[in-house]
């Protein structure tokens, strides 16, 4: 690791990551609340109806983010489009509020139109304060990732919660406000990124190979969670049926963002004042991946009381892992992009995830039916993926010495 001197965080790290702390807070404390509110007494929909309405809308968040995206980068300018969007959402957020079927579909298509706008402008623009502080981008989309999880972790809990309590409609116009709330930040910012940019000295095809690694070791990593979680979760709901400790079932949901927490803060001090690779850093989570889901294999199909330990293990180091790999999709994508069109670039990041999770979804019923199976099959993905990167570190270490 080389020691970092010059390179500081400023004052829009703050004012971006509390925008989407609250953004984030106002979006999954909704979603917590959607599928509940179809179902409920005033929509009145069935199960199939309303999770098929909800697989949509979260499918078709990704196209409204290239939409957004493209109007960012090349019409309207980043800072105007996450103003537009969050605008948008806190609109769509009032309009669910209203108790109507008519309300839902005009409010959940807003909600998803604004969230385009948003969501990729602010990851560029915050991006885009660090293009002159590359040594120090890793630590400051680890910040962007924090505010992010706590974000949607505060946003379940007091949205879901009220909601709940005091109706659907209070809980739709709690996260109107604090949607509101978001946007505050990003206008009192102005504009903070620097118009002289240091511009990477890497050839084109050295650039398209780095944005092309990420794009797939993200698809792979997200994909293979996806398969791995079915299991965490068969593990979670075991252990919290037979445990002793005085922890609510809700809690046992949020114990992955309660190790992501200082396990964040810990990486962003590391990494405000000691630089490695990105690359090194993408092997590192990959390792720590295997090391987790091999833990988690080591708990039996019927696990006891004495397995928790083991559990929250297992849970720690995907925490650590986590960190170590999803903050690098955007670190690497601002290094290594053509700054102008970074929105729209983050805006087709999780394209890759997508399809690959499309391909081991043939395998579902599968893996479902049988979680061990599917644990077993992201283990050898992820030494096979951990095995790559240690070669690529090797080689690329070895080539940096000739020169």
């Amino acid at each position: 690791m080389d020691r970092i001197q010059s390179q500081k965080h400023n004052i829009g790290t703050f004012y971006y990551g509390l925008s989407i702390m609250l953004e984030r807070a106002s979006h999954y404390g909704l979603r917590s609340l959607i599928v509940l509110y179809m179902t409920g007494e005033v929509l009145k929909m069935n199960n199939s109806k309303a999770f098929g309405i909800y697989g949509l809308v979260m499918g078709s968040l990704v196209f409204f983010q290239i939409f957004g995206a493209l109007l960012g980068d090349l019409l309207i300018g980043n800072r105007r489009s996450i103003i537009i969007g969050g605008i948008i959402q806190v609109i769509g957020a009032f309009c669910l509020g209203v108790p109507s079927t008519i309300g839902f579909y005009i409010g959940i298509f807003l909600i998803v139109l604004g969230s385009g706008f948003f969501t990729p402008n602010i990851i560029s623009n915050f991006g885009k304060l660090y293009l002159n502080k590359e040594r120090i981008l890793d630590s400051g989309f680890t910040i962007f990732y924090l505010m992010v999880n706590l974000g949607s972790f505060l946003g379940v809990l007091l949205i879901g919660y009220l909601g709940e309590k005091f109706g659907y409609n209070i809980g739709f116009i709690i996260s109107g406000i604090l949607m509101s709330f978001s946007i505050i930040p990003v206008i009192v910012s102005k504009e903070l990124i620097s118009k002289k940019i240091e511009r990477n000295e890497l050839s084109i095809n050295k650039k398209v190979l780095c944005i092309g690694i990420i794009f797939i070791a993200i698809g792979i990593f997200w994909s293979i969670y996806e398969i791995v979680n079915i299991r965490f979760f068969d593990v979670q709901l075991k252990l919290s049926q037979i445990s002793s400790l005085d922890i609510p079932k809700s809690f046992w949901n949020s114990f992955n963002t309660i190790f992501i927490v200082p396990i964040s803060l810990i990486a962003i001090i590391l990494w405000r004042y000691f630089y490695s690779s990105q690359f090194f850093k993408l092997m590192l989570g990959f390792i720590f991946a295997v090391i987790s889901f091999v833990i988690l294999l080591l708990i039996p199909e019927a696990p006891t009381e004495q397995h928790t330990l083991m559990y929250f293990i297992s849970l720690f180091f995907f925490g650590i892992s986590e960190i170590h790999i999803a903050p690098m999709l955007y670190s690497i994508l601002t290094k290594y992009a053509n700054p102008k069109y970074l929105a729209i670039l983050i805006s087709l990041a999780f394209l890759p995830t997508r399809v690959i999770s499309l391909v081991f979804g043939l395998f579902n019923n599968i893996f479902y039916d049988n979680p061990t199976l599917g644990l077993k099959f992201g283990i050898i993905t992820m030494v096979i993926v951990s095995v790559g990167f240690i070669g690529y570190c090797i080689i690329k270490k070895k080539i940096m010495r000739l020169l």
